[in-house]
């Protein structure tokens, strides 16, 4: 099984990328997790938000596998404690089926991005900066494999 986190915008602060490098290191001993970026489109006199999302919406399906388990990362998506998103990842870890975590740009995902996900997530009710959304899903996946290991990182 693979798990990758599938996220627009290649540009991160130094922050943001290494962040996401330690969780994922983090991680390995468990499984690995992979980042693809897409580019975030040109938001410009030329092209509107519109057209940016779903330029980017294009790219982001051509990313995804038919075959995968998508979780798109949504304001509007379920909402889990961290102890219910341990167990949902033990379910979907014993699945073998590859899972895919999905973070839009900007202006969030587009519908047929939505439209073709097999869940919504959402890490909070606030409406989240996508750089900070992407750090705190590695730590939350993280965190989660902590409480299936019996490690003590998770205290709660």
């Amino acid at each position: 099984m693979r798990m990758r986190v599938i996220a627009v915008g290649s540009r991160m602060p130094e922050w943001v990328r290494d962040n996401c490098a330690d969780y994922s290191k983090r991680l390995s001993p468990y499984f690995k997790l992979a980042l693809v970026e897409i580019a975030a489109a040109q938001r410009s006199g030329a092209q509107s938000a519109a057209q940016a999302l779903a330029s980017e919406g294009v790219r982001l399906l051509g990313a995804l596998g038919a075959k995968d388990f998508a979780v798109a990362l949504d304001e509007r998506g379920k909402e889990l404690t961290t102890r219910e998103f341990a167990e949902w990842l033990a379910r979907r870890l014993e699945a073998a089926r590859d899972l895919v975590f999905v973070i839009g740009g900007a202006d969030g995902l587009a519908g047929p991005v939505l439209a073709r996900c097999d869940m919504k997530l959402s890490l909070s009710r606030l409406t989240l900066p996508h750089a900070l959304a992407r750090v705190l899903l590695f730590e939350q996946l993280y965190r989660a494999q902590s409480l299936l290991a019996n490690h003590p990182y998770h205290r709660g």
